[in-house]
Formats: C-alpha cells, sequence, structure tokens
C-alpha cells in the first residue's frame, strides 16, 4: 500500500518530491497527486495515530478506480541518445518532435514527464554516468568499510574484529568514523546518532546501503521495505531515507570513495599500533578523522572541516531536544498459553483492545 502518512511527513519537512518518491518506493506523479488531493480535503502533518495509510486511502481518495492501461508509442530511444550529444538540443525539443510525429500518424503520445522518465530507464539501462551535484546540508550517506580493525581482548590475548562505520556529507565530503565490535542494529543506530552530534545537525537525506540494520528487502521502489527501528530513528531526527540500489554502488559515490580513503588514512595508518579495548581504538580513530577532515584538498582551495563549517552546516537541520532510544522490533508467535518467547524466555501478553495489538504483560 501507498506509505500516506510517510509521504505528507516528508513533504512537511520541506523535501521535494522527487526525494519523498524515492524515500517512499512510489512514482513522482503519486506523490504530486496525494499532496494535492491532501490540501484539497485539508489533511496536514502532523496527522492522529489512528489515520493509518489504509484510513487515509479511503480518506483521500475513496472511489478510486485502477488506472486503464493504454497502448502509446513509445519514443525511438537509439535515436534520442545519438540527438541528446548534439549541440543545443534538449529533451523538451525532442518531445515536441516526438508530439508532431504521434499526431501525425495518429498515435497516442507520452506526456513530459512519462517521456523523461522512460528516457532516464533507458540511460540506466546502458549505464550512462555523469556528475551529480549536490546541496549543501541535503544528504548524507553511510556504510560499513570493508576492512576491519583490531582489537586485543587484555584478558586472553584474543584478537578481536572492530568494524568501522562511516558517514560522509555528500555536499563537503566531511567524514565521521566509529568502530564497533559489531555490525548489529544496536551497533547501527549508534553510529547514526553519534554521527549527527559529531556533525551538530541533520541531513535531509540519509544513504544506506542495503544491509539488514537499514533495508529489510530492496526489490527496488516498488518492493522496499525500511528497517522498523531504522525508521522510527530517522522520524525522530526528521530526515528521509533513500537506501542505495541492489549492486550499485554509484548511487552512494562518496560513501564508496571515503571508505578507501578511511582504510588507508586511518585503519591502515594504525596497523602497527595494539589496542585492548574498543574506546581505545576509538580515541586513535578521532584523531586521525580530525588530521583527515583538515587534509586539504588537492583540486580545490580547503579543506573538508573548512567547507563543511562555512557552507554546509547552516543547512542543516537542528538536533532533536532528546537522543533516540534504540527500540528492538522482533516478530514473534503467540503460544496456546498467551505466552511469546523473547530472547529464550516466555513472556506472557495481553490484547490491547484499542489498537489491536499484543501487549507484554
Amino acid at each position: 500500500m501507498t506509505k500516506y502518512r510517510e509521504i505528507l511527513r516528508l513533504s512537511n519537512l520541506g523535501l521535494s518530491q522527487q526525494s519523498i518518491a524515492d524515500s517512499c518506493g512510489v512514482s513522482k506523479k503519486t506523490v504530486n497527486r496525494v499532496l494535492k488531493k491532501a490540501k484539497e480535503i485539508n489533511i496536514s502533518w502532523p496527522l492522529d495515530a489512528n489515520d493509518t495509510d489504509a484510513v487515509l486511502a479511503e480518506k483521500l481518495f475513496p472511489s478510486a478506480d485502477k488506472p486503464i492501461a493504454s497502448n502509446k508509442q513509445m519514443p525511438d530511444f537509439a535515436y534520442i541518445r545519438k540527438e541528446l550529444l548534439r549541440n543545443g538540443v534538449s529533451k523538451k525539443l525532442l518531445w515536441t518532435e516526438y508530439m508532431e510525429d504521434c499526431r501525425t500518424n495518429g498515435e497516442e503520445p507520452l506526456m513530459y514527464s512519462q517521456f523523461c522518465y522512460h528516457i532516464q530507464q533507458d540511460e540506466q539501462k546502458h549505464r550512462a554516468t555523469m556528475h551529480i551535484s549536490r546541496k549543501p546540508g541535503e544528504q548524507v550517506e553511510v556504510d560499513w568499510a570493508a576492512d576491519p580493525a583490531t582489537v586485543i581482548d587484555p584478558d586472553t590475548g584474543e584478537i578481536l574484529k572492530a568494524y568501522v562505520f562511516v558517514g560522509v556529507m555528500t555536499y563537503s565530503q566531511y567524514a565521521y568514523v566509529e568502530a564497533f565490535l559489531d555490525m548489529k542494529q544496536k551497533s547501527w543506530i549508534c553510529a547514526h546518532v553519534h554521527m549527527y552530534e559529531y556533525f551538530g545537525g541533520v541531513a535531509k537525506i540519509l544513504v544506506p546501503d542495503n544491509c539488514k540494520t537499514a533495508v529489510v528487502h530492496n526489490g527496488g521502489w516498488k518492493d522496499q521495505q525500511i528497517n522498523e527501528t531504522y525508521q522510527e530513528m530517522a522520524e525522530h531526527y526528521g530526515t528521509a531515507i533513500i537506501p542505495a540500489r541492489v549492486r550499485t554502488p554509484k548511487d552512494k559515490p562518496n560513501a564508496e570513495g571515503t571508505v578507501g580513503m578511511i582504510s588507508t588514512w586511518i585503519i591502515a595508518a594504525l596497523r602497527d599500533e595494539q589496542f585492548f579495548s574498543l574506546a581505545e581504538l576509538n580515541r586513535a580513530i578521532r584523531e586521525k578523522l580530525e588530521l583527515f577532515n583538515h587534509r586539504l584538498f588537492q583540486k580545490k582551495t580547503g579543506s573538508r572541516i573548512s567547507l563543511f563549517l562555512e557552507e554546509e552546516k547552516p543547512f542543516l537541520t537542528p538536533l532533536p531536544t532528546t537522543r533516540f532510544e534504540l527500540a528492538d522490533w522482533k516478530q514473534a508467535t503467540v503460544q496456546f498459553n498467551y505466552h511469546i518467547s523473547i530472547e529464550k524466555c516466555y513472556t506472557p501478553c495481553r490484547m490491547n483492545t484499542s489498537k489491536r495489538k499484543l501487549m507484554y504483560v
């Protein structure tokens, strides 16, 4: 079902319709239609807790019928790719010529938005790449580094792996790095909380990889399910989650590129040092991180921290008054004796009749 609540929430945050569409797994046309209808019948965020997506669907489109498929004439993509390489030729011009050809042949043409959408899909098939300019404070990319650091257990002498979290502001490339003993939900959420506090604000869009702590299932924008705890964290900080597509590292190039540099300038730089606690390792990482963020750019003036402080930090959303409190959501089967198993312990539960949910006793 369409995420009507999420669309209205993200619109209230001031995100563009395209960003909302990417985050909610719907088309931009659907976002436009929902926001337009909500404005007409005076529905806005914040919403009542009882206004679920199903309730909103009935309020917004009580008699909505399924769209009828039409056989529209598709453009010649090979011709379009060739023409767009010529100086002065734009998609608008090609669409105008395409409309005239369709009218001449008595065929039904695509609207301009559909025309551009199909061209974009064709470009992705041919792996066309280009530099994407980002706005200050718009987006942060997060990922785990491929190469772990190590910590020595002082009691047993065992060498433990420490997994390195990396967060990068896409405009300034200002980075945050922290090590954890695992990549589980608690570590993932704590890393984000510490990252936002380190940045001193929140970016509008959060771009994670497809790890289970972020995305439960990602079958494309039509079939995408964000981890429930991760979604709650995003709502707490007032940001939108737009996961990178599966096996598409170009969706988060700054994180991918910075991960490589972090491996060189921080993890590899500490390779000859021994650490006997995670806190000791993170103190050393923080020292190297400060040097990394202060290092001057090679092809432009300034550094990551100077660019971040001068041009990006003023556009970040202020931090909420309280930290996000981690909640771990799990599915459990209710046994015949009204108990459920949690961490191998049986816990009784009762039915909350007002919300139709099982509650722990």
